[in-house]
């Protein structure tokens, strides 16, 4: 059995990334510029998702601080 033309012969055993650019090769058929642009699309996708998360993670932490400096009374 013979591997087509964009897919990597059988006994090279591809690293993560190597995958991944495949993966992104084969949907945008064959054409390496469109892969690669739609690759830095998602990974820039992810990275704002991630800062989104992170600034709200850091926001509530803050509120927490603010909660817990309240005065307490002793009873």
């Amino acid at each position: 059995m013979h591997p087509q033309p964009y897919e990597p012969p059988v006994e090279i055993r591809p690293t993560e990334a190597e995958a991944i650019a495949w993966a992104y090769r084969l949907i945008a058929c064959g054409d390496p510029w469109a892969a690669l642009v739609r690759a830095i699309e998602d990974a820039l996708a992810d990275l704002a998702e991630a800062e989104r998360r992170s600034l709200r993670r850091d926001r509530l932490v803050s509120r927490g601080y603010v909660r817990d400096g309240l005065p307490r009374t002793v009873a």
